[in-house]
């Protein structure tokens, strides 16, 4: 269920997604009302049903600490079927299944009596629940969002998690400070503000934690150590969004993935995927839990923040991007590092597989919004003391690799060019020079990209996702993709003083630069050879990065 807010305050409690359901309150039948901790009361709200109905609450949970949806784990009923026998004899029980039939016909009139109840007990029980409980009553209807923004529930709640330091001198309790607070700010604010403030510091306090684990940075790929264990701390997920033609949206999580050395693979597949004919683009999207520090029970099913990472038009599906093909799926390449795969036959989409390179993936995953994409800070270029000489001291990480096998894991040092090896506004850095033969590398393995969907394992060949790491002179990435590339045939074999086969291009594009490869199939020992790779770093990156003017 995609949520979207209702107001400015609403969008800003969410880009989130509620999985499940605030179910709890369209089929409660009584509710206890809290008179203090954990104690509740026996007596009956006014417009409620009589508790001897077909569902039993245990103990008052439905609207305890837990949140609202505890409320249905009380929940027993009778049904006929497999298990549960009906004797003759028993006449109570068979009258508690006709009543429990009867319960659950009328079960969409117990909103109408909940919604009925005065402003002043909802509050009382609103201020029971949790944060993410209050999100998701929230979502019910106008009447319970707008209740369940009150500034005094919320302040309190704010000052629970965020209470000052205290004093070794005097001792505030978490009542007398969020008394204080009340006191002080809560009239004078406008509805929601409190709770806009406390997501605010819940967002600022884990941006300030995963700042702190990406620190430390490998002087080997110059991306950062710990961004594996920054994924799992945060619970960050992925999800795409499909929208129709005419509005309507789709929203699906991942429901695979892999770590490679320099990027994550995401996966999407399933057996009832929106009509592609009706499609008219797909958004990726990071997601991570709202309140992943405090609620980690909860994030699995509470609210999350949705960080636009890129947006693609389907009407690209075509001959021109479509990079291989097997018996069953047609497999299409679209930038930034989406690979589509659709049925042949049905012309219907099969899966979606994201390739995100690791290089700003926690921050593009988590530090944008539902609607714009997070920016990289203001870069500062870095003094060139001798832009005479061109460039000097690059670092090339290059890996391919198709569904969790790796063909190809290289690196690179001491790369240079100078200034006169510019043409048609790129400077060529040659990684493997294709006369010197002691540079050519093997691919391990036989070439291809492996897919998958509920039903089916596949895999087409000549198809890898190809992942490359520039460092400059600074060992700061310079350029950094990931991305599914395919093999072409070249018109005729190459013939070179130290081999002789079918020689395949390999070519990617992008605004900031070109990669083209070279491969020779060698049938003696069956495997390809890398014999050329060579880099077309676009003048306009480098001016940027260096505030130069080539």
């Amino acid at each position: 269920m995609h949520v979207f807010g209702r107001s400015s305050a609403h969008a800003l409690e969410v880009g989130a997604v509620f999985s499940g359901e605030v179910g709890p309150l369209g089929s409660t039948r009584q509710v206890s009302m809290a008179t203090g901790r954990g104690r509740p009361s026996q007596h009956r709200s006014v417009g409620l049903q009589d508790p001897r109905g077909p569902f039993l609450y245990g103990g008052g949970t439905a609207w305890g600490r837990t949140g609202a949806a505890a409320g249905c784990s009380g929940v027993f009923r009778f049904r006929k079927g497999r298990g549960v026998k009906f004797c003759a004899g028993n006449t109570a029980l068979r009258q508690y299944a006709r009543h429990s039939q009867h319960w659950e016909k009328s079960s969409s009139n117990c909103s109408v009596y909940l919604d009925r109840m005065p402003s002043e007990i909802l509050l009382k029980i609103f201020s029971y629940l949790d944060a993410v409980s209050l999100l998701c009553i929230g979502c019910v209807n106008r009447r319970f969002y707008h209740l369940a923004n009150d500034n005094f529930i919320w302040v309190r709640i704010y000052s629970m998690a965020f209470s000052p330091k205290r004093s070794n001198w005097k001792v505030n309790s978490v009542e007398e400070t969020a008394v204080s607070v009340s006191l002080l700010s809560v009239e004078d604010k406008e509805a929601g503000y409190w709770k806009k403030t406390y997501i605010t510091e819940q967002i600022t306090s884990v941006k300030a934690a995963l700042a702190q684990i990406l620190k430390p940075v490998n002087a080997y790929t110059g991306l950062p150590v710990k961004i594996k264990e920054a994924l799992r701390i945060s619970g960050l997920g992925w999800a795409i969004i499909l929208k129709e033609k005419n509005g309507r949206e789709y929203i699906m999580s991942h429901v695979d993935l892999s770590l490679n050395d320099t990027s994550i693979t995401v996966v999407w597949y399933d057996k009832n995927w929106p009509c592609l004919a009706t499609l008219s683009t797909l958004n990726l999207y990071g997601m991570t839990p709202l309140f992943m520090d405090r609620y980690k029970d909860s994030a699995k099913n509470g609210p999350r923040w949705h960080s636009l990472i890129a947006k693609y038009d389907l009407s690209h599906l075509t001959e021109s991007t479509m990079i291989g093909c097997d018996r069953l799926v047609r497999i299409f390449s679209l930038n930034p590092g989406l690979v589509v795969g659709v049925w042949k036959k049905e012309e219907e989409l099969a899966f979606v597989m994201a390739n995100l390179h690791f290089h700003h993936l926690v921050e593009r995953s988590t530090l944008g919004s539902a609607a714009v994409p997070y920016e990289l800070p203001p870069h500062v270029p870095f003094l060139d003391d001798n832009p005479e000489y061109g460039l000097h001291g690059y670092q090339l990480h290059v890996d391919m690799h198709g569904g969790g096998v790796f063909f190809l894991c290289g690196t690179f040092r001491n790369l240079f060019t100078m200034k006169g090896c510019i043409e048609d506004g790129y400077v060529k850095l040659t990684v493997i020079n294709f006369k010197n033969s002691r540079e050519h590398l093997p691919l391990i393995g036989k070439v291809g990209l492996t897919w998958r969907t509920n039903i089916f394992d596949a895999f087409v060949e000549s198809c890898a996702v190809m992942d490359v790491t520039l460092l400059d002179e600074h060992r700061k990435p310079f350029w950094c993709l990931s991305s599914a590339v395919h093999m072409r045939p070249a018109a005729c074999p190459s013939d070179g003083p130290h081999f002789l086969g079918q020689t395949y291009y390999v070519d990617y594009t992008d605004a900031e630069g070109r990669v083209h490869a070279e491969l020779v199939w060698i049938e003696e020992t069956e495997e390809y050879f890398i014999v050329n790779l060579v880099l077309y770093l676009s003048v306009a990156k480098i001016n940027h990065w260096f505030g130069t003017r080539y």
